[in-house]
Parts: structure tokens; sequence; C-alpha cells
């Protein structure tokens, strides 16, 4: 049983959804984000940068168990260790790699800011918002293009753990300032996978805990100086 640290956010539903389709059995371990469970010694102790999700797996590669934190690197071991949604060939993973990368390195941060400076930052600066929702745009047409170009998923004619990164990051596409009528082929792959059962169970954990408004306490947690604190 592989235990999962992790909270309702796109991260986090990234390691739900592979895990619910590879079938892999999991306990939830709810990481409060807003409450600063991310700061406490245990789960530091797992995810050295405070951030969910992480993972422990008491069935490690060498039979001993192993904890992970960041999402990209839980999802290349879970597709390790069952042999699903990473090619096995050389070229095939490299050119999925490159698209977990794209997520990691750019969809993931810009898009993350765009919500941040349009949705939650406590004055709107027009230079952050115009700078950040632009380059929203800029990648989804990006993904449009690649889209476009493979007629199926995001690295080919097969579902990898590429769009498994990507997918959960554009359910907020309306506050990033994104209108899915304009990338008609995001639309399409967007739509596609989010009627595959283990995608539907999997943003459903912990879908209940989630606050419809954010308090004080957890726009410090998330915002403030406790993010800077040295540990």
């Amino acid at each position: 049983m592989i235990d999962v640290y992790t909270w309702p956010t796109p991260n986090g539903h990234k390691v739900h959804i592979m895990l619910e389709e590879c079938g892999l059995p999991y306990a939830v371990i709810p990481i409060d984000i807003g409450a600063g469970d991310q700061f406490k010694p245990g789960f530091l102790a797992i995810s050295p940068n405070n951030k969910m999700p992480a993972i422990v797996d008491p069935d490690g590669p060498d039979g001993k168990p192993i904890s992970l934190f960041e999402s990209g690197a839980i999802l290349l071991y879970l597709a390790g260790k069952t042999g699903r949604f990473l090619p096995s060939s050389v070229r095939g993973r490299y050119e999925v790699l490159q698209w977990l990368m794209f997520q990691m390195g750019g969809v993931g941060p810009m898009l993350g800011q765009a919500h941040h400076f349009r949705i939650y930052a406590p004055e709107k600066i027009a230079y952050a918002v115009d700078r950040y929702t632009n380059e929203a745009r800029r990648l989804y047409g990006v993904i449009d293009r690649q889209l476009d170009r493979t007629g199926a998923y995001i690295a080919g004619k097969t579902y990898t753990i590429a769009d498994i990164a990507i997918w959960p990051w554009l359910r907020s596409h309306a506050n990033q300032g994104v209108d899915l009528a304009d990338y008609p082929q995001v639309r399409r792959w967007f739509e596609t996978i989010g009627e595959r059962p283990a995608v539907q169970r999997g943003i459903q954990v912990l879908a209940d805990r989630r606050r419809p408004q954010m308090d004080d306490k957890a726009r410090e947690m998330l915002f403030g100086k406790r993010q800077y604190e040295r540990r």
C-alpha cells in the first residue's frame, strides 16, 4: 500500500490519477496546505521542499521503503514500477519525457502564476496579470499545435504520463484567462481525458476538503512569510 501525502491541487491530482490508472492500492494522508501541514517536521522528512504531493512506497525498487517528492519524479517512479504510460523504446521514452519536462518547467509554474495574480493576489498588478495571462495563452497554443500534429495525445498516439501531468493544470483554464474555444485541439483532448474513469476518480480524491474561499490563515500559509522561514 503506497502512502500518498497530498491535497486536491493540480500536482496532487497528477499522482491520484496515475495511481488510479495503474490500479495500485494507496492510502491518502491529507496535507492541508492552507492549515500549514506542509511545514510539520514529519512531512518535511519526506518532502524537504515543503511541497505536496509526496509518496512512501514500502515496496521500493530494492524491496526497501522509498519516499519521493516532486510530482514529476513520482509519475516516473510509478511508470517504472508498473511498466505503464511510458514507452519502452528509447525514442518513445524521450518524446514523452520532453513533454513531462515542459509541464514541470513551463505549464505548472506559468499557469500557477497566472492563476495567482488573476485570482489570489491581494492587489491587481496589471503588468503581472498581463504577463502571465499572455504566457498561459502562449503555452495553450504550444499544446494545441502539438495535439494537431499528433491527432491524439500530447506525445503521440498513446496516452502517457505527459497527458497525466498536463491535464490537471488545464482544469482552471477560465481562471488563467483562457477560453478553450480558442484552442480546439486542446478542448478535444481535454474532454477526451476527462471522460476516463480513472481520471474522474482521481480528481475526486479529497475533493470535499477544498475550501470555497481562502481565509487569512490559508493565505498566510500559502503566500506569506511562513514560506521563507529557515527550517
